[in-house]
């Protein structure tokens, strides 16, 4: 039983947002994602890692490094929008699939709606999907699902993410109910499940046959809490530290890496402390803190 531990550009500041212009060139990124101890990496955002397979894999086997996954934002939401996020994840899926990996994560295209952006953190039933809306969202998910799998060969993970559609437990478990197991599984992250009001232990067991894909991130409690009092939004309460270093939140991380491996949980934990490009002064160094306490946990 192994849980192999990766790390991803997001750390670095590297996002799927529009407007967000990295700081970090691909090359420092994964120089930086191998000297911290790391073995993986997700692509991050199309286009910031090259995406001709053969050049991606010559950067990747120079520093020992395997591509794990992609995240893939999609608007589920809006029924219009479900045959061009059908191209744009097996665009990816194809690359995904030439490099070897096993899985792909679909999202929500998390930010766009403000409502959502706006209280993130902080939602409560009536800022959800209406019934038309969650078979929108979910018929999409299947569908996507359903293309990847038989053109790519791939997993399919859903990534739960604050500032979308599917934040909270409940969400979380509509969705779940909503798409066929045989097609779609959880990407489950620890620090989105507790910004958006989850306990991450309870998750690990509750959605445990579905969890594929794992993603280390920490929730800063007292963050979360003037989060929710002064009614910030989701970039601020990232820009505010809300994904601290991982043991530095309320994540039991002992507890829900004992419960993933009696599940007997084999595949990667990919370690991700969400930043704004320019928010820390070294990214390095909090990667290797992550790491080194993930080696203390046993990983």
């Amino acid at each position: 039983m192994a849980i192999h531990i990766a790390s991803a550009p997001v750390s670095w500041g590297i996002f799927e947002f529009t407007g967000i212009t990295p700081r970090y060139t691909y090359q420092t990124v994964l120089d930086e994602i191998k000297a911290a101890g790391y073995t993986g990496t997700e692509l991050g955002p199309w286009g910031y890692l090259p995406t001709d397979a053969e050049t991606l894999r010559a950067e990747l086997d120079a520093r020992g490094l395997k591509l794990l996954s992609a995240f893939v934002p999609v608007r589920f939401a809006d029924k219009n929008a479900h045959e061009e996020g059908e191209g744009v994840a097996l665009r990816t899926g194809n690359l995904l699939a030439a490099l070897g990996c096993k899985i792909i994560v679909l999202a929500d295209d998390n930010g766009s709606d403000p409502l959502r952006t706006a209280k993130a953190g902080s939602i409560t039933p009536a800022d959800g999907l209406n019934a038309d809306g969650w078979q929108t969202f979910s018929a999409g998910v299947n569908r996507v699902a359903q293309r990847v799998m038989d053109e790519c060969g791939l997993a399919v993970a859903f990534h739960h993410h604050c500032a979308g559609w599917i934040e909270t437990p409940d969400e979380v478990k509509r969705l779940l109910d909503m798409t066929d197991p045989e097609r779609v599984g959880l990407c489950f992250d620890t620090g989105h499940y507790a910004f958006g009001g989850g306990d991450p232990t309870a998750a690990a067991q509750q959605f445990g046959e579905r969890i594929n894909h794992l993603h280390f991130k920490d929730c800063d409690p007292n963050i979360l809490e003037r989060v929710r009092r002064d009614g910030l939004n989701y970039m601020q309460a990232v820009a505010a530290g809300i994904f601290p270093e991982l043991g530095k939140g309320s994540v039991d991380f002992p507890a829900v890496i004992l419960w993933m491996k009696s599940r007997g949980y084999e595949g990667w934990g990919v370690v991700e402390q969400d930043i704004l490009p320019g928010q820390m002064d070294s990214p390095l160094d909090s990667a290797r803190h992550n790491r080194e306490y993930l080696q203390q946990l046993g990983l």
